[in-house]
Order: C-alpha cells, then structure tokens, then sequence
C-alpha cells in the first residue's frame, strides 16, 4: 500500500512537471535555448478594413499594399477584428491598458471636460457624458509590465492618451524607457497640398530615397528603436501617424500614379476632393506610403541576425501585431477620404465599419498564411502578450479581454479555443460610445444589436436595431448582412429585448456613463418642459450645498464635476458622485485641490441641468476661453 502511494506520488508528480513545463513552453524550444520573444505592436491610424489589398472583397479596392499583403501570408489573418471603440484615443488606451473603454470612462478623444453641447444649445439634441480626458497615471500599462519584466521598452509616433497630445501622463510616465513623436511625412505641406513635394536634394528633410519614396522620420525612429536595443528583449509600440488626416503625400510620383490608376484629372484645387468611393488619389499615396515604412520594419527584423540568438534572425523571434485603431475615416465635409463598403459608416460610429479592421498576427509557434473568421478584439492584445511572453497577469488587474494564445499557437480558425472568464468559449463582444452617433452595441454570435440614444421624437433614429451579420449555423461564417442593412429588432422581438437586457447587463457592471438629453433643445422632446432647476449654492470648508427644484421630474442622480487647475494651459476636469438629499439639496466633498467645480443633475427622463451652464465647445475655443471662466471657484 505504502508503494503505490509512493508511485501515485511520482506519477502526480511528473503530471505537475509535465503541466508546467508546457505552461512554460510558449517561447521555450526543446533545447530550452530560446530567449525571450520580442514584441512589436504596430497601430495604424484611421486604417480602414477594406483600405489594405488583403482584405479586398466585392469590389477590388486600389490601394496596393504589397508588403502587408506579404506580412499576411507569414501569419493569422483574422476577418473578424475589431478595435475597441470607434475612434483612436478610448482604442489606444483600451489596448495599453487592458481596460474597456466603458469601464475606464475614456471613451472617445480629448474628454476632461464638463459635459455641454458642442455647437449650439437651441439646436443640439443630446450631450455627451463626462468622460476622462487621460489612461490613468498609475496605470499597470502592458509597457510597464514588460519594463518590469526586464523589457527595453519603446513608444514612437501618435500617443493621444491625455488631453493633448503633449498633456500628462506622457509614454515615459506610463512604462516606456525610450518615446519619440515626430510626425515625419505627415506634418501638412505648405502652402498647401499641391506645393512643397519631397525632392532628392540634399537639404530636403524629406529627402526622397533609392526607391522614390520620402524619408519618414516616424518609422526611422521604430527602426532606431530596435537596432539599439535588440541585444535586448524589446517592446515597441510603433503608432504610426498614417493614414490619419490632413489627408495628402509628399510623393508628387505616388500623386500622379494614382491620378492614372483611378482615370481622374491631376488636382488643381488643393482643398476639395468630392469623388465618392476609393478615389482619393491622395489617400492612396498615404496608403501606399504607410505600407512601404511598415515593410521596412518587416524587412528589418527579416534580415537582422538576432544577437541573443545566434544562428537566427529577429523575426524568428518576435511576434507582431497589426492593426489599426478603429475604422477607416470616409471623410468631411468637402472631402472624401475612403469608403468602407460593404461595411456601413465609418470612424466615429460603432457601426462595423467604425469598429471593424485589419488585423494580422506572426510571430514565433503561430501557423502560416491562416485566415481566421474567430472574434477578435484589441483588448485581447494585453493578455495575448503576457501568455505568449509567459509573464503572469499583474495581481489585481481586471482585463476585459480574453487570451488569444492558445487560438493563435494550436489553431487559429477554432472560435472555441477563446475563452471567456468563466472558462467557456467567448460569445459576445460589447462597444459603447456615447458620442457624436450616441450608440452602445453587442454583437453575440452571428447577431449584431444596436441601442440609439438620441431616439426620442426623431424621426431619423429607431431605438433599437438588430442585424444577423452571419449564418454560421453549418459550422462555417456565410455572410449575410455585415452591410446591417436589414434591421431585424421589429421582426426578432424577442431577441432583441434579450440582447438589450444583456448589453444593460454588461453596462451596469462596468458603470458606464451615458448621453443626456439637452433642455435647451428649442425642438421638441417630451418631458423637457419638466427638468429640475438648481436655485443656490454655499460652501461651508470643502463642503458644497446646492439646492433645486423639481419641477414634475425627480433628480436621480448628481455629479460634481470639478478641476485642480482651472485656467491652466491644459485645463483639465474630473467627476465624482454628488449625494442627493430628500429636502432637494445636493451636497458634496471638493477633492483635494480643487479650483473650480460645478454640478450635474440627471433626471427621470434623462435631461442633464448644469449649474452653472456652460458654454457651447465650439464657442469656447473661438474665444479662447477656458470652463474655469464660468464656474464656481473653490479659492476664496
């Protein structure tokens, strides 16, 4: 009896140090040799699903993107990614962070600011919420994981994850050792687009090179970056600038190739372009550009012997990751930029053609020349990278995203090898944005749902929407409708009020914020004429009393809306729970260090009263004034 336990505990034993060492395995070859991977994480800006020749369905797109297209064959190509959110800054932070955008209330660019209307109150229905203007400062930032981990870490190019994109925290505040930002191509020609082109002079900063194209700064300084640290594990996070507007190129070549490849005329007006579709020669110079300085990072790694592992190049042993953080942008006003078609809308707009994009994973283990229909998310990125790395999870940290390493290292086409946290195969996915088209929507399995803010007495605007994007019932993704042309919610009732009950769910437990209706909408909306009215205020100390009154709608819910430094250069507000009272008073606790504040009163029917008000955005920077200018000071 004795020796069979003793056996038993050899063979439990040997089960556990098989188990690890599989555990381990991720980077480790048999002669356990291997040093540790590199990372690159290569984020365009504004790239569109069907803006790289790759994705090319329906009609053929002409931008040529041929070493992307290459890139595509050496890894997993997945047509089912998406960004976090529809526009840059909620994305970019979402994936430095692991957090989802309505969890960290960053979720849209700048923010930081007291909700108001943007261009008029007698006109503009709903106002946006209060939203962070900035990642946290103490953040457990994926760079800083891997910089504690013994990573040279690096940022180069676009930030915009603070206010401005010179505000704190900067890259270097949140883990990087080493960021640079210099715009290169993309800084505007002047006097305008059609002037100031890249020459072969030697005094040309853009100084155009063996193979016609201008020299970039931005991706010199990626290329810097890992020549100077690969005696070293490394992580770059290259945020290319491309191909995010001013749309234009200093290739006047790449200009005039386009202009015989679409059949259109030269320019000869710099400001306008009104062609619709995918003929914007400009744009495809930017296109054309951005894949010509990213294949310069691919051939690098390609042909660079790796000094920590002799007998193999880099790329042997780096994955890479691109993508784009969010839909392409089709345009404004007096300008087409793109067309993300069959997908519907674009940037700023969490329909899929705001949220869909390109997406491409190589690396070390991870099988050739794949195409995958698998989910996936740019919040899948920060865990991906600490399994394949073998790192452990910082303890504490909430990821919103689920680990994609077994799907990319066994089989990348098997949806049931992503996990959710309850360990069984991921079915949903969630965005939430507030802004501008004032939308949260969840897609679960084939099923895309849609919920409108902005729908009271709007024509325009349905509350709900459902569309089937696929039919994958026969075990593979036929397409059916990822134009979401055919709302479902009237003829799937039931369904409908499912997936909304669940995306309130979901909402809930991250404590989103939401959109408010406007009162002084001079238009109509329903019970507008019902919204409480705020009557006096008084400090006593740090505490802050305001009292109101309601006027057929019962106050619900009451923010203190407040900043530490009111007139500074890069102003910044902040916002905290106010307590409601039953004699209709509010009162709060100014933060430590507050200057100047105000409050938010939300009522039963969704309308936000300011006191004080505040100014419309747009006439505030005419002015050039700041909110501080118009609320309570707490400096007496």
């Amino acid at each position: 009896m004795h020796l069979k336990k003793h056996l038993l505990l050899i063979i439990v034993s040997s089960i556990s140090f098989i188990a690890n060492a599989q555990k381990t395995s991720s980077y480790k070859d048999l002669k356990g040799n291997r040093p540790e991977p590199n990372i690159v994480l290569l984020l365009t800006d504004d790239l569109g699903w069907q803006d790289v020749k790759v994705y090319d369905i329906d009609e053929p797109s002409p931008y040529e993107t041929p070493n992307i297209d290459a890139f595509a064959k050496k890894g997993v190509q997945f047509w089912q990614a998406y960004s976090p959110a529809p526009t840059c800054a909620p994305s970019r932070c979402a994936i430095m962070s692991g957090t989802h955008p309505a969890r960290a209330q960053k979720t849209h660019v700048v923010g930081g600011a007291p909700p108001t209307v943007y261009a008029s109150k007698d006109i503009q229905r709903v106002m946006d919420p209060w939203y962070s203007g900035r990642m946290p400062e103490n953040e457990m930032t994926l760079a800083r994981v891997l910089q504690q981990k013994g990573y040279t870490t690096g940022h180069t190019g676009k930030w915009h994850m603070a206010i401005d994109h010179f505000a704190y925290p900067q890259p270097t505040d949140q883990g990087f050792d080493v960021s640079t930002a210099n715009r290169g191509v993309t800084i505007p020609q002047k006097p305008n687009r059609l002037t100031d082109f890249a020459t072969n002079k030697k005094s040309d900063p853009y100084r155009l090179d063996e193979n016609g194209f201008p020299f970039h700064q931005n991706s010199q300084d990626a290329l810097t970056f890992i020549k100077e640290n690969k005696q070293d594990p490394f992580f770059l996070y290259f945020a290319t600038f491309l191909v995010h507007a001013p749309i234009h190129t200093r290739s006047k070549a790449l200009l005039e190739k386009y202009c015989k490849k679409l059949g259109v005329a030269f320019p000869t007006d710099p400001n306008h372009w009104d062609l619709e579709g995918q003929n914007n020669p400009y744009y495809c110079a930017m296109v054309e550009m951005m894949d010509y300085y990213v294949g310069q990072i691919f051939n690098y790694l390609e042909t660079t012997d790796d000094p920590r592992w002799p007998g193999h190049t880099l790329s042997e042993n780096t994955y890479i990751i691109f993508t784009s953080d969010n839909g392409g942008m089709e345009g404004h006003p007096g300008e087409v930029f793109t067309d993300n078609y069959p997908l519907d809308k674009g940037k700023i707009n969490a329909k899929e053609g705001g949220t869909r994009v390109p997406l491409i994973i190589a690396g070390p283990g991870i099988k050739k020349g794949i195409q995958s229909d698998v989910v996936v998310n740019g919040l899948d990125f920060y865990p991906t990278i600490l399994s394949l790395l073998d790192v452990d999870k910082p303890s504490g940290k909430l990821l919103d995203g689920d680990d994609l390493s077994t799907l990319l290292l066994k089989d990348p086409t098997n949806p049931k090898l992503v996990t959710n946290k309850s360990g069984n195969k991921r079915t949903t996915m969630m965005w939430h944005f507030p802004h501008s088209s004032y939308q949260s929507t969840l897609r679960v399995g084939d099923y895309k749902f849609i919920r409108n803010y902005d729908y009271k007495n709007n024509p325009r605007t349905t509350e709900f929407e459902l569309y089937r994007l696929y039919d994958s019932t026969q075990g593979t993704m036929n397409r059916l409708d990822i134009e979401e042309a055919n709302n479902l919610a009237t003829i799937d009732p039931k369904r409908t009020a499912e997936m909304n009950a669940q995306l309130t769910a979901m909402l809930t437990e991250m404590n989103a914020s939401y959109p408010s209706y406007n009162p002084n909408y001079k238009g109509n909306i329903e019970h507008k004429e019902t919204v409480p009215t705020v009557i006096s205020e008084t400090k006593k100390k740090k505490k802050v009393t305001f009292m109101y009154r309601e006027n057929g709608a019962k106050v619900v819910k009451a923010n203190l809306i407040y900043t530490t430094n009111g007139g500074n250069k890069y102003e910044e507000w902040f916002k905290t729970d106010a307590k409601i009272h039953a004699d209709a008073t509010v009162t709060a606790i100014l933060p430590k260090g507050t200057t100047h504040y105000i409050i938010n009163l939300i009522d039963e029917n969704n309308f936000l009263v300011s006191y004080p008000e505040m100014p419309a955005i747009r006439d505030l920077r005419k002015e050039k004034k700041k909110y501080s200018g118009f609320a309570l000071s707490a400096i007496h």
